[in-house]
């Protein structure tokens, strides 16, 4: 085949908008919703910028010891000043971040702060967005809740220090862009992490209930992870005779899958409503030790979340 760089670039280009269209999304916390409306998508943040800390005037630019912050420009880094001052302590303490780092050394939650809000810079956030995601860590008043998920599937040990929910749609794209992002955080956070997959499943994707009764017909066979699989990447082809077929390529007993298959629905309807009673409404949706993760949805973020409870709970 003659090679024409003309064509080469331009299949390039079409990857790479591809590839920028699963990815902001995520950087944006983008979500498939369970009901259309009017309202801006949920970013996963609080949406109230909290400034009671702000001091006024000047910000104090005294470097802190041990945060580097060398890579941000001259406009980030009187932005991170300014935000040591406006912060609170992420201990609940009635004083800024910045006296928290400094000087209270029985918040321990305060280096991983100073480190949530460089990282966040670095990644040339804006300031609103650097606030959200701050505060949806730091400043959620989200209760906890406890789910039931003694039926499902999980990966990694279920004594592990750090829990991991997750509620998802096999044919919302944003949950098939998240599925390698839990991914490479089970892999660099394994024997610290559990994570359990609950069934959420959008009526706005026909078949999609279908594909979860099918992830769980393969559970019980010990075959939940390969059909997972298949079915992300054979979305949104999920209707019955469809999966069956996929239980078919992986060796799966099919009297038992299709008995199976069908008591599934009972658990699909349970996942469904412990989502709803935790106010899900939309996919993916994590919690993080039963509180909803409100950080960005990239692998770095969770892994910083992980890192900072096991420090502050060992």
């Amino acid at each position: 085949m003659h090679y024409n760089p003309y064509v080469s670039n331009a299949l390039n280009s079409y990857r790479l908008s591809v590839l920028a269209l699963i990815a902001a999304p995520l950087l944006m916390g983008g979500a498939c919703e369970k009901k259309t409306s009017g309202k801006p998508a949920d970013t996963g943040a609080v949406g109230a910028i909290d400034r009671a800390g702000e001091a006024s005037g000047p910000a104090d630019e005294t470097p802190l010891a041990n945060i580097d912050i060398s890579k941000l420009s001259p406009d980030k880094q009187k932005l991170f000043y300014k935000m040591l001052g406006s912060f609170n302590s992420p201990c609940g303490k009635a004083h800024s971040l910045r006296t928290s780092y400094a000087t209270d050394n029985s918040c321990k939650r305060a280096p991983f702060a100073v480190r949530y809000l460089v990282a966040m810079l670095e990644e040339e956030a804006t300031e609103q967005t650097v606030r959200d995601y701050w505060n949806g860590k730091y400043a959620s008043k989200t209760p906890a809740v406890k789910f039931d998920v003694s039926a499902a599937p999980h990966e990694g040990n279920v004594d592990a220090p750090i829990r991991l929910v997750e509620f998802f749609d096999y044919e919302c794209p944003h949950c098939a862009a998240f599925k390698p992002v839990m991914e490479a955080v089970m892999a660099e956070k394994a024997g610290k992490v559990v994570e359990y997959f609950l069934m959420f499943p959008l009526e706005k994707h026909p078949d999609s209930r279908s594909a979860a009764q099918a992830a769980l017909a393969a559970h019980a066979q010990g075959k939940f992870k390969e059909m997972h699989d298949l079915l992300f990447s054979k979305s949104p082809a999920h209707g019955h005779d469809q999966v069956v077929e996929y239980a078919k390529q992986l060796g799966l007993d099919l009297p038992k899958f299709e008995a199976d298959y069908v008591t599934a629905l009972t658990q699909v309807t349970r996942d469904q409503k412990q989502g709803d009673g935790a106010n899900v409404d939309s996919t993916p949706t994590l919690f993080f030790n039963d509180r909803k993760y409100e950080g960005p949805m990239i692998a770095k973020y969770i892994s910083l979340w992980i890192d900072e409870e096991l420090a502050v709970n060992r």
